[in-house]
């Protein structure tokens, strides 16, 4: 009894702290709230000057992450609503809507009056009701020098066969969040954890809220038991008979003045009813231990439901803290959770059935049928492109190609095939990302933008890759990363100095540029350079001029010519030894 009566004196406790801390946030975010409210407001005036639905062909979706991307219910047609874009400097929030086409792979933005403001880190769900509905609730909106935050609590509904927004006001649900999950689970949408930040201040929540899709109202739900620790951006995931999976997320908290510990969650946790039939519900926790190959700690990992009864997690991102930085070790791995099974297992690439094995058995002449001539686009004979990435010393990334000649078919060993095949099935695969965006349309999965650093730079990406639950062979690429949509703005005095003067010397700078292409056009420039390690030199003296016209089509006329002749170096010296 001793014990006991400790222990629920500690849990009393534990929550008049968080209650406590709830309210000193609420009061401290309020004003901040209160500020970025007329932006909001300013955001929705324009977005009511719509007056009827345009639905055009557009290129794919500008680079974004912590948006949503569902599948729609009875179409062949992924659905991409919000998200964030940040160059260095500034943060782009978006609530703009685009369907992508499965069948024809090709966009098309879709302008709704009256749509939700602009927001990211919500949470979206798919219903079939009414020829299909999506919901959508919660998220955040930032200041554009990213330093404030307003957290919506609003619930929006988007009817697909009428292409109508419409806002469900109801009383009793959720306090303003972002990073929450919310799933379907038969008439209702049960929506547990995530956070809010004012600047100084944060609280990561563990309560659970169902909304009734039949009558529209919210309920807190009080399961008993005892359920996950506080946190944002875990797993969520729901069985056929009802219940809810909970894995993992990311939580921190202040241990001193201006010191946060963060902690990646590993636990995994049972939502299930009791009584079920009952007037009222009782739903109860309880601590899942599953067998298997589990996940490594992560966050920023997206989620989906695959076929089987599988729900499945992608990518992420594992900090490691030191004192004045972090250094992130991104993910690109799927991991499957056997809901019936309760068992974790990785999700391992079997690769193409290729032509390869036919080869080896003396039977190239049944190559030539129509299967080998797609195999012949995606690994063409004779020559052969190798792409690779080059990370300099400032973080930029460079997309280097090259055309290397390949000897004939007949005269490559078996080793030699298969190492090539390794090399460009390597290629075909989203490269290590956290906060990407995860839809699931006939055991087909599809993961759209997110993000990844090198150093203090980020890169959001705006790439489509899919990838066949069923058969698990290959990744396909279904729309490439365009480089020239990556813009990155340094955050440094040098150049702040330079935009305080941009309009007096602007027409100077522009001069300068002209005339380095001008001579860089007659080769005849003499541009500053690192002095390159001794075992490359020839190789360097003999295509610098090369690779500096690469680095500059990448970076831009823009670029600095030491920033270029940098990379430039880099690239060379990186694929000298790779070729080496």
């Amino acid at each position: 009894m001793g014990k006991k009566g400790k222990r629920e004196k500690k849990g009393k406790g534990a929550e008049k702290t968080a209650a406590k801390m709830e309210r000193k946030v609420s009061r401290r975010a309020k004003k901040e709230e209160e500020d970025l409210e007329a932006l909001i407001a300013e955001f929705q005036s324009l977005d009511a000057k719509k007056t009827q639905v345009i639905e055009t062909s557009c290129p794919p979706p500008s680079p974004r992450l912590n948006g949503s991307l569902s599948a729609h219910p009875e179409k062949d047609e992924l659905i991409l609503f919000g998200g964030e874009y940040f160059n260095g400097q500034k943060t782009y929030l978006y609530n703009e809507l685009y369907v992508y086409n499965i069948r024809k792979n090709s966009w098309s933005k879709v302008e709704i009056p009256n749509p939700p403001p602009r927001r990211c880190a919500h949470q979206a769900a798919v219903v079939p009701t009414a020829g299909g509905q999506l919901w959508v609730f919660g998220g955040e909106f930032a200041s554009p020098n990213g330093e404030q935050f307003y957290h919506y609590k609003d619930l929006w509904v988007l009817h697909l066969a009428t292409k109508t927004w419409e806002q469900i006001k109801a009383s009793g649900g959720p306090s303003g969040r972002s990073g929450h999950r919310m799933v379907a689970c038969k008439r209702q949408l049960v929506i547990f954890g995530g956070f809010h930040e004012s600047a100084r201040d944060y609280i990561y929540y563990n309560d659970v809220y169902a909304f009734n899709l039949d009558s529209f109202t919210w309920s807190k739900l009080a399961p008993s038991g005892i359920g996950p620790a506080p946190r944002s951006g875990c797993q969520m995931a729901t069985s056929p008979e009802g219940s809810i999976i909970i894995y993992g997320g990311y939580s921190k908290q202040r241990i001193k003045k201006d010191v946060d510990k963060g902690t990646l969650h590993t636990d995994m946790f049972l939502l299930k009813t009791e009584g079920a039939g009952k007037e009222e519900e009782k739903w109860a926790w309880s601590r899942l231990n599953p067998s298997g190959v589990k996940p490594t700690p992560r966050s920023g990992f997206s989620v989906a439901i695959g076929p089987n009864n599988r729900s499945l997690l992608f990518g992420g991102v594992h900090d490691e803290e030191e004192e004045e930085s972090i250094e992130g070790d991104f993910f690109n791995d799927i991991y499957f959770y056997d809901i019936g099974k309760n068992r974790w297992f990785p999700g391992q690439l079997k690769g193409p059935k290729s032509e390869k094995r036919k080869r080896r058995r003396g039977r190239q002449a049944e190559a030539e049928g129509a299967e080998d001539e797609e195999m012949e686009k995606q690994h063409p004979q004779g020559p052969v492109e190798i792409v690779k990435e080059v990370v300099a010393e400032d973080g930029t990334v460079m997309t280097i190609k090259q055309v290397i000649s390949g000897p004939a078919e007949e005269e490559r060993s078996e080793s030699e095939e298969e190492g090539e095949d390794r090399a460009l099935g390597q290629q075909v695969e989203p490269c290590p990302r956290s906060n990407a965006m995860l839809a699931v349309k006939h055991g087909v999965l599809y993961v759209y933008g997110g993000m990844f650093e090198v150093g203090d730079r980020q890169f959001t990406l705006s790439d489509l890759y899919s990838i066949d639950l069923h058969k698990m062979e290959e990744w396909k690429v279904l729309v490439e990363m365009d480089p020239k949509a990556q813009e990155w703005l340094e955050e440094s005095e040098s150049d702040e100095e330079d935009d305080a003067v941009e309009g007096a010397e602007g027409g100077e700078e522009e001069e300068e540029s002209s005339e380095e292409e001008s001579e860089d056009e007659e080769g005849e420039e003499q541009h500053p350079s690192v002095q390159p390690d001794e075992k490359h030199a020839d190789y360097l003296a003999r295509t610098e001029q090369y690779w500096i016209k690469l680095a500059r089509s990448n970076m831009g006329p823009d670029a600095k010519e030491k920033k270029v002749v940098k990379v430039a170096h880099a690239m060379a010296k990186t694929f000298y030894e790779d070729s080496v």
